[in-house]
């Protein structure tokens, strides 16, 4: 896949078991299912438990964009320790492996976390069932790379998760961020998949480029690179993604 892109400018939980013990998650509570004639709205759990049996299979030029982008931004970086949050089926999984000597990949839906365990094997690995908006299940300035793809519109405080990004982070620690760009979002655009004669369309909430900033600066962040990404198919279309890479300021 070619990509075309604008460019704008510790210690880890000592095992397994000390890595999640003091962590409990809050069960999501359902939310009725909203039909809008052959378009339906899940919650955002529900849905993405159903969207796994075919997440990896079904056509989707977002996915593969943001696969390719993380593999170009990050493949020559290494980390001691990597937190994914919202690793879904693993699709950026196995490359962090290889970045990083210690992966923890959370994810709010079960089934999408025992898709990610069967395509990624590997004792590097710790996979986690987790409420993002919650307190994360790893110890203050543990952890050297966060990376979050594709989660963030489902997401209604971007406030909470760079809090938790700058608490988990060592000094000099960096956050990186893939997500569908708010100009396609204008448009309407959202996560959803198809089943059957249907549209199933997922919750989303709108975020602008200064959203995203504004909730680094509060946060302690500043900001390393900040890319817009096109798949090959979007020639004279609006940019399909933007990409940051966030840096933990330094505290004297």
């Amino acid at each position: 896949m070619s990509l075309a892109s604008g460019r704008y400018r510790s210690q880890f939980c000592r095992s397994a078991r000390n890595f999640i013990s003091d962590f409990e998650t809050a069960p999501v509570p359902p939310s009725p299912l909203v039909k809008k004639g052959l378009t339906q709205e899940m919650n955002i759990q529900d849905a993405y438990t159903d969207w796994s049996i075919t997440y990896d299979s079904d056509r989707n030029l977002t996915r593969d964009l943001d696969q390719a982008v993380t593999k170009e931004i990050l493949a020559n970086r290494r980390y001691h320790t990597v937190f994914e949050i919202g690793c879904g089926t693993g699709k950026n999984t196995a490359l962090l492996t290889q970045l990083g000597e210690r992966v923890c990949a959370l994810d709010l839906s079960t089934a999408m976390l025992e898709q990610a365990k069967r395509k990624t094997q590997s004792d590097r690995v710790l996979f986690a069932i987790a409420d993002l908006t919650k307190a994360w299940p790893c110890k203050t300035e543990s952890v050297d790379l966060i990376v979050c793809n594709l989660v963030l519109e489902h997401i209604s405080d971007l406030s909470v998760i760079f809090s938790e990004a700058h608490r988990s982070l060592v000094s000099g620690g960096q956050f990186f961020v893939s997500e569908l760009h708010p100009f396609r979002q204008y448009q309407g655009t959202k996560a959803k998949f198809q089943r059957g004669q249907e549209t199933i369309e997922i919750p989303a909430f709108v975020h602008h480029l200064s959203d995203f900033t504004e909730s680094a600066a509060k946060n302690g962040f500043s900001i390393h690179s900040f890319r817009e990404w096109w798949h090959e198919a979007d020639q004279n279309k609006l940019p399909r993604l933007v990409s940051f890479l966030f840096e933990k300021r330094y505290v004297a």
